[in-house]
């Protein structure tokens, strides 16, 4: 059930689920009424619906606790704040050093956002833009596209990351990497998120992906969006909010941008899943295993999962540069030669050793004072180009998108006895799924304004630039 957070709704909405809320502003204080402490905050404004559901999964989490020690430090959500499966989208989680949640991630490691920016008019850009998106359909969503593969270079990628991956890759020239600028892309490599350079280990990774015995291999997850609310989407710079900032950047008023968000695909899933059950099956034998269904790992086995983590977070870290040459060079075969500089690649779906302690970060962005970052809304609404603040309250971090406000199964029915339902902004979506663009209207989505405003009037983030839809690409 969703409702408005005004105080009298919301006590009703939560009351049958155990729940105690007090409102400051736009922060939600919740609580379990069974046990006193397990408690978080929520950022939310109380124009914003919440699912009582949410709240529930919030604090499941929030009161997980390991026989060996392991604990919870705090919890706590961004304003695009919704249900998971089972972990609540766009929440935080603090524990000690000694202690991970491999499901509070689960199956879509390091799934994030990477943002380019490329000068061609806008005029010029609509002009051949049929014939880009004949091209780009076919790299995107039709399997079209050639990106041949090592098993040495994915060894190299598993265990030391997209900069290993590059240089294992520059005697391969061939399909996508026949026409690369390798020069280029690994000094954008090395501008990546800090995260991008911890070493994982290939061990833990699919072995299928490192068979000496074969030549090249094309990985059919790798360059691919993905499913769900996975995207690319040409934008246009519509305003820039600080001037000296985005210059720093690269970015300037009237410019097109690309943004693309994906994960780590069927790697994330392998490794998700074998660590989701390595949790339970270690849980020690003779104490009752937690009514929530949830299990964390404590000692050496957290920091072990940490390194598989990071094998699958390097992949998704090629995945999405992968994506973004493919458009490189459908770019420059269009419009001629383009540099399409990078802005920023950011996680939001991750678990990194901070000072604090390991922050799990399930759709939430690391929002490090000085770091930029990327909270898009939906293909009818606004996007913005940010710096985070380190806020200690929030585990400095803020949100990874606007949030759904209706769900995927509720957007299906209301199509079928609504025609404009969801659809009463303007967008263009390509794709060859036509259940994308009912799931993925803009109306499923909550507004990006009171999202963004809410987390600047915390200090949250500091807004650099606000960019438009244009064209959107989901698989």
């Amino acid at each position: 059930m969703s409702t408005t957070v005004s105080a009298k709704r919301l006590a009703k909405a939560l009351a049958s689920h155990n729940i105690f809320a007090e409102r400051e502003g736009n922060i939600l204080r919740v609580q379990s009424t069974l046990r006193s402490d397990v408690r978080a905050e929520i950022l939310l404004p109380d124009s914003l619906p919440l699912e009582a559901k949410a709240v529930s999964q919030l604090l499941a989490f929030a009161g997980m606790r390991h026989p060996h020690g392991g604990h919870v430090c705090r919890a706590c959500a961004t304003p695009d704040f919704h249900p998971g499966a089972p972990v609540p989208v766009g929440s935080i989680l603090v524990t000690n050093h000694d202690f991970v949640v491999p499901e509070s991630i689960g199956r879509d490691i390091n799934c994030g956002m990477r943002l380019h920016v490329l000068d061609v008019p806008l005029e010029r850009f609509l002009a051949h833009k049929e014939r880009l998106i004949a091209l780009l359909k076919g790299d995107l969503l039709e399997a079209a596209r050639n990106v041949p593969t090592t098993p040495a270079a994915m060894t190299a990628l598993f265990s030391d990351g997209l900069g290993a991956f590059w240089r294992a890759m520059r005697n391969t020239r061939e399909g996508l990497f026949a026409h690369i600028d390798f020069a280029q892309v690994e000094a954008e490599t090395a501008r990546l998120f800090a995260a991008s350079h911890i070493a994982g280990n290939a061990h833990y990774a699919p072995e299928a992906l490192q068979d000496t015995r074969r030549g090249l291999l094309r990985d059919p997850g790798l360059a691919t969006l993905g499913a769900g609310n996975h995207f690319c989407e040409f934008q246009t710079v519509s305003q820039v909010l600080d001037r000296h900032r985005a210059f720093e950047l690269g970015v300037r008023p009237g410019q097109l941008a690309l943004m693309v968000h994906s994960g780590s695909r069927d790697v994330g899933s392998y490794i998700g899943t074998r660590w989701m059950d390595r949790a339970k099956a270690e849980w020690p034998s003779g104490v009752k295993h937690p009514e929530s269904g949830l299990y964390g790992l404590c000692g050496p086995l957290a920091a072990e999962y940490l390194t598989a983590m990071h094998a699958a977070a390097h992949y998704a870290d090629a995945n999405r540069a992968l994506i973004v040459e493919l458009v490189r060079q459908r770019i420059r075969q269009v419009f001629g030669d383009q540099s399409m500089p990078l802005v920023c690649d950011v996680p939001h779906n991750i678990v990194l050793s901070e000072a604090g302690g390991n922050v799990h970060r399930k759709g939430a962005t690391p929002a490090h004072a000085g770091q930029p970052l990327l909270i898009p809304g939906s293909m009818g609404d606004d996007s913005y180009l940010l710096d985070g603040l380190g806020h200690e309250r929030w585990a400095s971090s803020a949100s990874h998108g606007a949030g759904r406000a209706v769900s995927r199964m509720e957007m299906a029915w209301k199509s079928k006895h609504d025609a404009g339902a969801g659809t009463q902004r303007q967008f263009e979506c390509i794709t060859l799924r036509e259940e994308r663009r009912i799931e993925e209207a803009p109306g499923a989505y909550k507004p990006i304004g009171p999202v963004i405003e809410s987390q600047v009037e915390e200090g949250l983030v500091r807004p650099v630039a606000k960019l438009a839809p244009l064209l959107t690409f989901k698989a």
